[in-house]
This record gives C-alpha cells, structure tokens and sequence, in this order.
C-alpha cells in the first residue's frame, strides 16, 4: 500500500540514522515535504535553520545523487496530487480564514490516514485484542491522552485493558507479567520520552503483540507486529491529532463488535452497576 521507494518513506526510514542538523532538516521536510519542489538548496537551507552542507548531506543520506534528483521526485509525487506535498506557502493562499484552514488541515490529515489503512490488518489487530488474556496501552507527554482515552473506551467490551504506567507504578510491575498472547499498544506521536523504547523492548522479548502508532515524522520501530502512521500536520505550530482520535474510535468500535455477546453481557453489567451504585 506504500511505496517503500517513495521520499517519505526514505526519510522516516533513516531518522534514527541522523545527526541533530539533519533531524531538524526531516522534521521540517516532513511537516512541508512539498517545499523541496518550491525551493532550491540554498533556500531550503534557512528556511529549515540549517546549513547548505547539511542539505547536501542529508539527501545523499537519503540515497540521492543530488538535491535536484530529490527535488525532481517530490515535484512528481506533488502532481500527483497527494495533500502532503502542498506547500505552506499554497495553504495559506487565497485568505483562507483560519477556522476553514483548520477545518481542511483535519479532513486531509483523516483522509491521508484512513487511505493507508488496511481493513484486513485492522481486523488482525481487533482479533489479537479481543483473544488477548490482557491488553496494555501505553503513552507518554500528549500521547498519554490518547492511551487513556482508548482504554476508557475498550474497557466497555474487555476487561483486563491497562494505561500504563499508572499514578506511583513502574514499568517493570506490567511488564513482568507479559505473555505472547497478549497485546501492548504503544503510542508514539511525538515527542516521546525514553520509557517508550523501554515498553517495546520489554513487550518484544516477551513476545507479545505490538501495535505501534505513530505519526508521519516519527520514526517506525522495526519491534512492532503492526504500525500505524497517522497524518498530524498543523496549520499552526501545534500539530493536528483528529486522525489519532479517529483512529481509536475505529479500533474501539471493531472491538465492542468483535467481542460479541461477551461485550453485550459486560455492557449490561456496567449499566446495572451504574444503576445500583447511582453513579451516573
């Protein structure tokens, strides 16, 4: 489903290769891929606060001959047309109000997401969940969010789903206790501390099943059994996680269906529960 040889895939395929210059220069590349069509070398350069050096460098690293030879496969992945190579300059234009540019940033960012999905592998990783003696979820800084927020909704049909770490705990307590039937899913969104290469190591000697979720300029872990990659790309300075939301809501809903009647039954004794005990 995705070109291997494409130039966001070389780039997110070298990130842990970078020097500190060069990781600045993808990260700005990856956010505005389209401006190595707009911009000669010496522009880019400044614009990404690097040097031309590094420019050169960095698409050689990428495995170009030359900046133009980049320059000439990003100009035609743009006609072809992919929201990711418009440049920044291009969405802004025309005095676009900044509620429709949020609005649009969204629907592309849930567009490019959902287009690279494959409904066979979604449906694999459903089932794993759903056979899985337990499910830990992990995230760290604004990616502890989205772990929370997925295993509030999951806990509704399975019932042994865990954030992880919680308030007081280690790593180490959960990640003890792993088997191969189990699933860890590791939220990788930038920007991550160093507990999260910890949680994929631990969950891969374990054996344990791996979704990894990130997003477009961070960098793949070769640990996962499953990687999503999720469109963030912001009008602004703060990226736009829409797609990251979506994408929990997919998997939650494939789960409360995927569980069957045992979801049903945990369902109804949620709901009498909240009755009994007047919580609601």
């Amino acid at each position: 489903m995705r070109n291997p040889d494409s130039f966001i895939r070389r780039v997110r395929g070298r990130l842990h290769e970078l020097t500190a210059a060069e990781r600045r220069l993808a990260d700005f590349v990856l956010e505005f891929p389209g401006e190595l069509a707009s911009y000669a070398a010496s522009e880019l350069a400044p614009l990404a606060g690097v040097s031309n050096a590094t420019v050169t460098r960095f698409v050689q690293r990428l495995g170009y001959a030359s900046y133009e030879e980049a320059r000439r496969q990003v100009r035609e992945e743009k006609e072809s047309g992919s929201p990711l190579f418009q440049s920044a300059t291009d969405s802004r234009r025309g005095g676009e109000s900044l509620l429709a540019l949020h609005l649009r940033q969204s629907q592309v960012n849930l567009s490019e997401t959902f287009a690279r999905l494959s409904e066979r592998h979604v449906a694999a990783i459903v089932k794993a969940l759903v056979a899985a003696p337990q499910v830990l979820i992990f995230g760290s800084r604004s990616s502890h969010a989205y772990a929370i927020y997925l295993r509030w909704q999951i806990i509704q049909a399975l019932p042994r789903v865990t954030a992880i770490p919680g308030a007081g705990e280690s790593l180490g307590e959960h990640l003890a206790g792993l088997g191969a039937r189990d699933c860890v899913i590791v939220f990788g969104v930038r920007r991550q501390t160093r507990q999260m290469a910890t949680v994929l190591e631990g969950a891969a000697r374990a054996g344990a099943k791996i979704l990894f979720i990130s997003d477009q300029t961070s960098p793949d872990s070769a640990l996962a059994t499953w990687s999503i990659q999720c469109h963030c790309a912001g009008p602004g300075r703060l990226d736009n996680h829409v797609s990251v939301m979506a994408l929990c809501d997919l998997i939650a809903t494939m789960v409360l269906e995927a569980a069957g009647p045992q979801a049903r039954k945990r369902l109804a004794a949620i709901e009498q529960a909240h009755g009994e005990l007047d919580e609601l």
